[in-house]
């Protein structure tokens, strides 16, 4: 079974107007509404690749249970720890001449709510699919991922990490199954600045030989490089379209590559269907359906 983490889930309210004045009473064109986060965002591409999944995860208040019940309604099962306290952060998405954004902060989690999501990942057994991704709260110690992935090494588990710079850094001990920063993610980490396949094959090695056993490397128009565990380089182009959403694009990719490796380690096939599920959230105003993942992988 696969299992997605979400510690900080969200609804994401979409208003599409036509300008924005300050001080005044605005008034929207259209409006949406998305239930996510990154591990969330994951469990649903999974689902529409018809791959079962259980989302992870904390969930507080009126806006958590309509995240719950938003997720499980698109046939993904959930296991969310609910907290007693406080409400789900709600993300307001303006998309005006510019797009303006303003995130909620979350609820506050405690030593309890976080010993039971502790107890849920103890249940996990060999041959199931960890994926943490995304920011931490600042209610939770900051090497909740290493402390997962910790308590967790004693398992044959594929544990999958989205994480930024230290965040990273600190799981790679642990010979995360892949590892998926973009490349700007990368040059942060090693405080260069990328700007070739070369740097990319380089830097990406290098987190190898720190502990990743793949290393998948997304980079927005220009397509995406992967190392793989035998040490063997995979580069598959960008797709070509309008750019409508770059939400959600990275976790889609994640999603797609996990759906793809299966149990047989097909990773030319697996870098495909990331790809492709990268692609067509990039051209859809949310998170990609199956029929346009499918129709971008037959181009390839």
């Amino acid at each position: 079974m696969i299992y997605t983490v979400t510690f900080n889930p969200a609804i994401d309210y979409v208003i599409r107007t036509n300008e924005i004045n300050l001080g005044c009473v605005n008034r929207s064109v259209s409006e949406e509404i998305f239930f996510g986060g990154k591990g969330i965002n994951v469990s649903i591409i999974l689902a529409e690749l018809e791959v079962k999944s259980i989302a992870l995860g904390f969930t507080a208040g009126f806006t958590g249970k309509a995240i719950e019940d938003g997720v499980k309604q698109m046939g993904i099962e959930t296991d969310f720890v609910r907290l007693e306290k406080g409400n789900s952060r709600i993300n307001i998405k303006i998309k005006s001449n510019e797009e303006t954004e303003l995130n909620g902060q979350g609820p506050d989690i405690d030593s309890k709510a976080l010993n039971e999501l502790y107890e849920k990942l103890d249940k996990l057994q060999d041959g199931d699919t960890l994926i943490l991704a995304g920011s931490i709260p600042n209610s939770l110690p900051s090497d909740i991922y290493e402390k997962i992935l910790k308590r967790l090494s004693g398992k044959n588990i594929r544990t999958v990490v989205d994480a930024t710079q230290k965040l990273l850094l600190n799981v790679l001990k642990y010979k995360p199954f892949l590892i998926k920063p973009n490349n700007f993610e990368l040059g942060e980490i090693f405080g260069v600045v990328i700007e070739s396949d070369q740097d990319i094959e380089k830097y990406a090695r290098k987190l190898a030989e720190m502990g990743a056993r793949n290393v998948l490397v997304s980079m927005a128009e220009n397509g995406a490089v992967l190392l793989d565990e035998t040490g063997k380089i995979h580069k598959c182009s960008a797709f070509r379209g309008e750019v409508k959403n770059s939400v959600g694009a990275g976790d889609s990719m994640l999603a797609g590559f996990v759906a793809g490796i299966g149990d047989n380690s097909d990773y030319e096939y697996a870098l495909k269907l990331g790809t492709a599920c990268g692609g067509a959230t990039t051209f859809s105003e949310g998170l990609a359906v199956r029929d346009d993942i499918l129709e971008l992988l037959n181009q390839i």
